[in-house]
């Protein structure tokens, strides 16, 4: 057993690093703490560990499906804490779809949340990021480009552990042309602390934000469901039976809600690590949760947070192009493995009302409610109406309707 310790670090360390250059880009676009980020998602992966009995190997990291409701919640005049009160608030969205599988069972949840309507809820996701990406690039073209193609070259001629971090790559590059081109203030870096406390700020429950914020953990739980499904045919398990979706639902929210509460972003399942665990074939998920521990080392240090927030915005644009735009590949990807067939109209039609909802912004208004004498708007967000929608629409048509003749 003391043989094979080294091991089992090292390979938590390389799960921290796969993890690292999406968990804290989140925060770098949305204006909170990176530290805190990394200090959420180290403390939220134990505590989903926790509540699994460490059997699933998952690590839980920033998730980029809040980036667009957290950005307009910020432009709506809601503080950090009442931003964090909106993602805490979602996590009990979490615990509300745990107690539904619970009830009905999760083979009902497979049924009901079919590739037909994940996979465009997850194109949804990336394409409605693109903009956000855009507007960042054109802060800065050269250091965008040079990010971008980075990143690609890494992906696509690099091996071993390097092309599973593109990412990483990509930051890395773009961050050094920055330092030669005069780009970057270091004064920050030098002035920080090597050790110190992360900027926690303490949640504020404001239901205007919990409302434009927390539906989208209605989104979010497809997103789970895809995760844990190709966690388990990678390590070949059947997680859905054990320790069962609800049990992975319950750590997920509880995640998110420690994350919320603490000012960090929502956490979710990280495919980056799935990845890992493919390429290792080792899927012990104790080294997943050494990886959580050098997190909550790494967010303990303001001057590694100092550096991050040294990077220049073009260069995050760069990057965001890149990943936005894979996420929404991946949701082609799900329809495609799926074989959907599109000569039938049910397929295109629930297809084409998720896409045109949720990139058309679409919003239902629920009304409005008093809180402290001020008129508060209930609206749901369009990739959560849109995600509703869909799951409905399946549900409604029959699946017979325009069946090819045999």
């Amino acid at each position: 057993m003391e043989r094979h310790a080294p091991n089992k670090w090292i390979l938590g360390l390389q799960h921290t690093v796969a993890m690292f250059g999406a968990t804290v880009l989140v925060p770098l676009l949305t204006g909170l703490d990176p530290s805190v980020a990394l200090v959420s998602a180290g403390a939220g992966t134990l505590l989903f560990h926790l509540i699994t009995g460490g059997r699933v190997p998952v690590f839980l990291g920033s998730s980029f499906a809040f980036i667009a409701p957290m950005v307009a919640a910020s432009k709506a005049g809601f503080s950090i804490a009442a931003i964090g009160g909106g993602i805490a608030a979602a996590g009990l969205v979490y615990a509300l779809m745990a107690l539904v599988v619970t009830a009905i069972g999760s083979e009902r949840v497979r049924r009901v949340f079919p590739p037909v309507v994940t996979g465009p809820v997850i194109v949804v996701i990336g394409l409605t990021l693109a903009p956000v990406a855009i507007d960042m690039a054109t802060k800065g073209w050269l250091l965008a480009i040079v990010t971008l193609a980075a990143a690609i070259v890494a992906a696509v001629f690099f091996h071993g552990l390097f092309k599973m971090l593109p990412i990483l790559v990509g930051v890395g590059v773009g961050y050094v042309v920055a330092l030669f081109t005069g780009a970057v203030d270091l004064t920050p870096v030098r002035e920080a602390a090597w050790v110190g406390l992360p900027a926690f700020t303490w949640a504020r429950f404001e239901l205007g934000a919990v409302f434009l914020i927390a539906p989208v953990a209605f989104v979010t739980v497809m997103e789970h469901i895809g995760d844990i499904l190709t966690n388990g045919r990678v390590v070949g398990q059947d997680f859905f039976k054990k320790p069962g979706l609800h049990r992975t639902l319950l750590g997920d929210g509880a995640a998110t809600a420690l994350a919320g509460l603490i000012g960090g972003p929502a956490n979710t399942t990280y495919s980056e690590n799935t990845g890992v665990l493919a390429v290792t074939k080792v899927y012990d998920p104790a080294i997943l949760r050494i990886a959580a521990v050098f997190a909550i080392l790494l967010g303990f240090s303001p001057k590694l947070a100092a550096l991050l927030q040294t990077l220049p915005v073009g260069v995050l644009g760069g990057i965001s192009i890149l990943l936005f735009g894979m996420i929404a590949s991946v949701g082609i990807r799900t329809l495609s493995e799926a074989q959907i067939d599109f000569t039938h109209s049910r397929n295109m039609i629930v297809v084409a009302l998720i896409l045109v909802l949720g990139l058309g912004g679409a919003v239902a208004d629920l009304g409005t409610i008093t809180v402290a004498g001020a008129e508060v708007p209930l609206q749901a967000s369009g990739m959560a109406l849109a995600a509703l929608v869909g799951v409905i629409v399946n549900l409604l048509l029959p699946v017979e309707i325009d069946e090819p003749e045999a």
